[in-house]
């Protein structure tokens, strides 16, 4: 059955990823929950097909906004995805919703639009970290079929989270099996970047990484790899976590230098989710301190999960209705 809703009362959002679009309407900043749907991208050749096919099935409705968050660097309001062949400008999202107002923005932007507005049970918190100001800059970092980070500013003009592609750089080494690692790494794409290890398929070049070492033939997916994981029944998939645990936890305690969010520290993502129950056992504190002589200041920076797969939707949400109302 085909909904009817009425005209220039809804804005459409769109949380677009390496693998799965999420669309939904919203009335100011409250998703309507009949109206999330999911969608497998490689069904489809285009977003244009995505919004075609959600926007019959709302009745096509012409929405008074849209909003699009995507997995890939946004500039000039185009989208191109990092994982998935398509662009995203905001002229085809317009014509497709008949929204007046667009926004485009990297996910992670949306996902840091997110913080403050996500109920208490998304949130687990994986390090404590020590009390801040309401206006102390934060962080949050995505760990799905890609990787990012993008900090997130409050400023007398508003909230503002800055765009960032920072799984794309150069993925850190501090041992001899990590220079092993990092060169196995690199013949993905001929360069060792933070994402090459630290995604889905990342995981998967850390188990083939590991079986090659034990001189197995052996290759699992990353699904496979947590579940063997989960059930103790793989030594290879146990050591695959453990070294990715402790390599997020470099990163993460990098990135936290450089941006100093003391506000706390936001991990998102199916990937980064999956990894909350083996962080205390495989190191991941340890590799987060691991600083040198600032090794006590990493105590002050919190690290929460946020098991909300509609963060995304939530903060496009969010930053519409700021934009939409700000004169």
């Amino acid at each position: 059955m085909v909904t009817s809703r009425s005209a220039n009362h809804y804005s459409l959002l769109a949380d677009i990823g390496g693998t799965n679009t999420r669309v939904a309407l919203c009335e100011g900043t409250s998703l309507v929950a009949d109206s999330v749907r999911r969608f497998r991208n490689a069904e489809y050749g285009s977003l244009e097909e995505v919004l075609a096919a959600y926007m019959a099935s709302e009745g096509n409705v012409d929405c008074l906004g849209a909003c699009v968050a995507a997995a890939g660097p946004v500039r000039d309001s185009v989208a191109t995805m990092t994982n998935l062949d398509w662009t995203i400008d905001s002229e085809t999202v317009a014509k497709a919703t008949g929204a007046e107002t667009v926004s485009i923005l990297n996910d992670l932007q949306a996902q840091g639009h997110a913080l403050g507005h996500l109920e208490a049970d998304a949130l687990t918190t994986i390090l404590p970290g020590k009390a801040a100001g309401p206006n102390a800059a934060q962080l949050v970092v995505g760990v799905g079929t890609g990787f990012n980070a993008a900090p997130v500013w409050r400023t007398h003009a508003g909230r503002f989270v800055a765009p960032s592609e920072c799984g794309h750089i150069t993925l850190p080494v501090r041992s001899e099996e990590d220079l092993v690692l990092s060169a196995f790494v690199e013949k993905a794409h001929g360069f060792p970047g933070v994402e090459d290890l630290l995604s889905g398929r990342g995981l998967e070049r850390i188990y083939a990484f590991h079986a090659t070492e034990n001189n197995s033939e052996t290759r699992k997916d990353a699904a496979s790899i947590m579940t063997s994981a989960t059930a103790r029944d793989d030594d290879v998939a146990l050591r695959s976590v453990e070294t990715f645990c402790r390599k997020l936890g470099d990163v993460i305690g990098d990135l936290a230098l450089v941006h100093l969010p003391f506000g706390g520290i936001f991990l998102i993502g199916g990937v980064g989710r999956a990894m909350v129950p083996f962080m205390g056992e495989f190191g991941f504190a340890d590799a987060f301190r691991d600083k040198g002589r600032f090794a006590e200041f990493q105590d002050t920076f919190a690290v929460t999960a946020i098991s909300d797969d509609y963060a995304a939707l939530i903060g496009c949400a969010n930053h519409l209705h700021d934009r939409m109302n700000e004169n």
